[in-house]
Formats: C-alpha cells, sequence, structure tokens
C-alpha cells in the first residue's frame, strides 16, 4: 500500500491534543450515517473514545494529506494510524494498516 498521511482535527471538542503522543496508533471508523458529513471518519483511542476526526475539507487537511473523501475507498470500515506530528491545530498521521477481520467476516466474503 502508498503511505497514506491523514490530518485529525476536532480534538479541541473531545480532549484537546493531551491524548496524542508521537508513534501513538489510533483507530478509525467510517461513519457513513453521520448527520454532518457521509464521508466522516471518526478516530478513537483505546480506553478514552472518540478523540476527533479525519479532515474533510481543504480549510482543516493540512498540505501532503489526504482527505477523508479522498480515503474512503482506499481504506476499510476500519484501520489504524500512527501519530507523526502533533502542532496546536492539527495532528498529522501515517495509515498503518487495517483492522485484522473477524472470522466471522472472513467466512462471509468466501461464501
Amino acid at each position: 500500500m502508498k503511505e497514506m498521511y491523514i490530518t485529525i482535527t476536532g480534538f479541541k471538542h473531545y480532549y484537546g491534543v493531551a491524548p496524542f503522543k508521537i508513534g501513538k496508533k489510533v483507530k478509525c471508523i467510517k461513519e457513513p450515517n453521520n448527520p454532518y458529513d457521509s464521508e466522516a471518519i471518526k478516530v478513537v483511542m483505546k480506553h478514552i473514545g472518540t478523540v476527533g476526526y479525519i479532515a474533510n475539507s481543504p480549510y482543516t487537511a493540512a498540505t501532503g494529506t489526504m482527505s477523508a473523501g479522498r480515503i474512503w475507498e482506499k481504506v476499510g470500515k476500519k484501520f489504524y494510524a500512527r501519530v507523526m506530528f502533533i502542532t496546536s491545530s492539527k495532528v498529522i498521521c501515517r495509515v498503518v494498516e487495517e483492522e485484522t477481520k473477524t472470522v466471522e467476516e472472513v467466512s462471509e466474503i468466501i461464501i
């Protein structure tokens, strides 16, 4: 997979920048039923919950990163990203892997 970078924004509405650390892995989950953005991808951390969203606007996505809409078809419903850079208004991550499928999901694909 070609390297993909994303920008996390909206974290000021949750816990701020405090939960983010360089190298930390975050889970990204598509939210197709989000009432504000059908391409919304929320970002969650274990034991914390939602910590932000992947930027989906040219005004919020950092230069060189992909918006939620641009990566929507390139990733699964759930995937992981690793924190690479942190600023006061943006967290930049590299997409690292998709979530491992469960036995039930694999069975559905085979059938």
